[in-house]
């Protein structure tokens, strides 16, 4: 997918150091041939600085803030934002406006209006705009589009689609974490879910939605299912022991086994995860909150469902309390056969011959590098985007 490229490595900015940051950036180190981190903004010194050691970056192009880049003559050629949710629109306008391309990480932005200023930024300055709806890269997704566009179960007519958020992960991001309160990030099916919704449409084609339908709750997590003799904080707490969500299980437990990857990188903002660091963020950080102490109110549980033109139709659910992470489960429901996706592998299933086939896709991701993440869709997608800017 590499394509024709610069004679000189793609440059590079990012904006937002944090986890997708970062792990977007990993690309450089894979490929230094082809990708080269040349600038960073981040208010927070322990993040900026990471990424700017990682990649060695001249402490002139390293910013606490974006629009210190943005003012300086354009030097390199493309930026990945990577800020919070609402926080998208301004800097991806004001670096096309400079002649960046620019990939932006998902949700493209929180309002209808904001999704349109940049779309019109980026044409009217002739730059390149990816938003990182990753799954559309993983190999075995588009290994679905595939077997649809051939016509392998004929015309489709109904797709259900899965995500299991997974119990923990929900307890960290949206109950405890950065995504948890719509009114400082964005609903959770924007915030989660926008990936499913993508996927849903992929897979129609070029049919449009033209009706739609849909309602969640937050169960659980709310004050009235607290535990008696709980206390505020898991290392507080009495009742800790025999909670699914203690945070001391979640973090520390991982900490003390030598896990420091996700989700323990997450909670500390100021130093790399060790024991007392991690101890500490659990005792005055939003990380180390009871569940049900907490300022969330996005759904936990959401289904949407949608009909597309020519009577395609799709039922989509949300779920926080799951076994599996993230390990999406789709079955499509053609004229000619059924396709069905378990995470793992594709099987079809032929209505003429009444036979199965199972389907795999090459993934050429490295795993020892952080974008494995999204069965190696961050990195896919990288691969992509630098190779549309090398050209």
């Amino acid at each position: 997918s590499q394509g024709a490229s610069m004679t000189s490595p793609v440059r590079v900015i990012v904006v937002g150091a944090g986890s997708r940051g970062e792990n977007y950036s990993q690309f450089a180190s894979i490929h230094p041939e082809r990708v080269q981190v040349v600038g960073v903004a981040d208010p927070r010194k322990f993040a900026r600085t990471k990424l700017q050691q990682q990649h060695k970056i001249v402490d002139e192009n390293t910013f606490e803030d974006w629009h210190s880049i943005a003012e300086k003559e354009k030097f390199a050629d493309a930026v990945l934002i990577c800020t919070p949710d609402r926080l998208h629109k301004e800097p991806a306008v004001a670096f096309a406006k400079k002649g960046y391309h620019v990939l932006l990480e998902k949700p493209m932005a929180t309002t209808a209006e904001d999704c349109t200023a940049i779309v019109e930024a980026c044409t009217q300055n002739g730059v390149m705009l990816s938003v990182g709806h990753v799954l559309r890269y993983d190999p075995v997704i588009h290994k679905i589009k595939e077997l649809i566009d051939a016509g392998v179960i004929g015309d489709v007519i109904h797709i259900q689609h899965l995500e299991p958020v997974g119990f923990y992960h929900f307890a960290h991001s949206f109950v405890r974490g950065n995504w948890r309160n719509e009114a400082e990030s964005s609903f959770a099916l924007l915030a989660k879910s926008c990936h499913d919704i993508d996927l849903i449409h992929h897979w129609a084609g070029a049919r449009r939605c033209v009706k739609v339908s849909s309602f969640g709750s937050v169960s659980h997590f709310r004050k009235e299912n607290k535990p008696t003799g709980a206390a505020d904080r898991c290392m507080d707490c009495s009742v800790e022991k025999d909670c699914v969500y203690s945070a001391c299980k979640i973090y520390l437990d991982r900490v003390k086994q030598g896990h420091t990857g996700w989700p323990v990188s997450v909670i500390c903002l100021s130093s790399f995860p060790d024991i007392e660091s991690v101890t500490e963020a659990l005792r005055t950080g939003p990380y180390g909150r009871c569940v049900y102490e907490c300022d969330n109110d996005v759904c936990t549980n959401q289904v949407v469902n949608m009909e597309f033109e020519g009577g395609l139709t799709a039922a989509f659910s949300m779920v926080a309390f799951t076994k599996e992470m993230c390990n999406r489960k789709t079955t499509i429901y053609g004229s000619k056969g059924e396709l069905s996706y378990d995470g793992h592998e594709i099987c079809v299933f032929d209505f003429l011959t009444q036979r199965s086939t199972k389907h795999t896709a090459h993934n050429n991701a490295p795993r020892h590098f952080g974008l494995s993440g999204h069965g190696g869709a961050d990195y896919h997608l990288m691969d992509a985007f630098i190779s549309a800017v090398a050209v």
